[in-house]
């Protein structure tokens, strides 16, 4: 690979991308000739004591390694995950010349970015400036970013935001029944959050049902910890059920989703409770584990088999949820080709999937019940065979996702 001043000329494409979180550096490193991950891991407790790191070499044999790593800061947490990425044992390269370019993911963009972004100056700003749409986020996604280009001075970095996919969405769905001014000067809006799983899940539902994504309207759901649901139509996001931020829509494994918005109030009045408090409770002890005191939809499973109606009543809620908004979003888009599952609870629960899919034989999504048991981690269909509407299980990539974006910009850089 030859650089120089942040610019190169393509060779053989090595990226690495990084999520950064504020004590946290979550890595993997992709050769994209391929589209195959080489290694990827984990640096956690950084400036705290306890620190570890957990790595693992993807090929040409699974290695893994788990060891404590004391980091003072994210530049020195940069130099760590180097270092392990190129030991001779479990390393994936040579040395840190091998990568051409690193991508970041960035949760909130804004309105100012709806595509990826090449890092200067003025993109560092703007993430700065949109700290109070992503106070916990933004400031630990800029940690990353600068402790990336100390370590990498002369290559290209992309800023990958979660919000840009959506930056698509018109203005009727956008737009709360607010006074408009709250959004001239505060820019209080629907941003939708997930997007680069969505835009990935998108491509990847294109490319198994062999047409062109201009051509599909598509409904995607990414079921995880946090959850979220997005329609789809040529590509690009019309409506989603995050909202300004990722409280709003679906039901959750902490977060509440869809709220009374008087709620906080009544329960500042009548429960005595601060604003800081609501907000916790809204985000960390709500959804599934506020109602039946788990987030872990493996548990959630268990205990339902051994007859608990507590947790059976959290699961009917949570499917309810999903099926309400698969509804609108019918009716958003009017037609819908294929409804896309994916991450944790979306790919590995057929018991998740068939509730939420339940009477909607009217819209014309019909599951078959052995496809939906024997699907895995691979991309399969799940629908019968005279459901008019596809039912697809994709794998959740951002990261592989975040990668291709990166590559795509810096194919845009003049040669060095």
């Amino acid at each position: 690979m030859k650089r120089r001043a942040g610019r190169l000329r393509l060779e053989p494409m090595k990226i690495l991308v990084i999520n950064a979180g504020s004590s946290s550096i979550k890595y993997q490193l992709f050769d994209l000739d391929r589209r195959r991950r080489l290694a990827g891991g984990l640096l956690e407790r950084i400036g705290e004591e306890g620190g570890r790191l957990r790595h693992e070499l993807s090929e040409p044999v699974l290695r893994r390694l788990e060891r404590p790593e004391a980091a003072a800061d994210h530049r020195l947490g940069m130099a760590a995950i180097m270092a392990v990425l190129t030991a001779p044992e479990v390393g994936a390269i040579g040395a840190a010349a091998e990568i051409g370019a690193v991508g970041h993911r960035v949760v909130h963009g804004g309105e100012r970015f709806f595509r990826p972004a090449l890092i200067d100056a003025a993109v560092l700003a703007a993430i700065g400036q949109n700290i109070p749409l992503a106070p916990l986020h933004n400031p630990a996604n800029l940690a990353g970013i600068e402790a990336a280009r100390a370590f990498f001075p002369s290559l290209p970095q992309v800023a990958v935001f979660d919000t840009a996919f959506h930056q698509t969405i018109p203005a009727p769905a956008f737009l709360y029944g607010l006074p408009l001014d709250l959004y001239h000067h505060l820019r209080i809006r629907r941003y939708g959050f997930h997007g680069t799983s969505h835009q990935h899940l998108a491509k990847a539902a294109a490319r198994m049902l062999g047409r062109p994504l201009a051509e599909l309207n598509l409904i995607t759901l990414h079921l995880g910890n946090g959850a979220s649901i997005t329609a789809i139509s040529g590509g690009r996001s019309v409506d989603t059920s995050m909202g300004m931020t990722p409280l709003e829509g679906l039901l959750m494994g902490t977060r509440c989703g869809d709220l009374d918005p008087a709620i906080p109030s009544f329960l500042a009045q009548n429960a005595r409770m601060t604003i800081p408090e609501i907000d916790s409770m809204l985000n960390q002890q709500s959804g599934l584990k506020g109602l039946c005191g788990t987030n872990d939809m493996r548990e959630i499973l268990s205990r339902i088999a051994r007859g608990d109606e507590q947790a059976r009543l959290a699961l009917d809620i949570y499917a309810y949820r999903i099926r309400k908004y698969i509804g609108a979003y019918f009716a958003v888009l009017g037609r819908v080709d294929a409804l896309v599952f994916s991450a944790g609870i979306g790919q590995n629960s057929p018991e998740v999937r068939e509730l939420a899919l339940r009477g909607l034989s009217g819209l014309g999504i019909l599951l078959d019940p052995s496809r939906n048991r024997a699907a895995g981690s691979e991309g399969l269909e799940l629908q019968a065979a005279d459901s008019r509407v596809k039912v697809l299980v994709i794998p959740a990539n951002e990261e592989l996702e975040i990668a291709e974006q990166t590559l795509e910009v810096v194919k845009g850089l003049p040669p060095a």
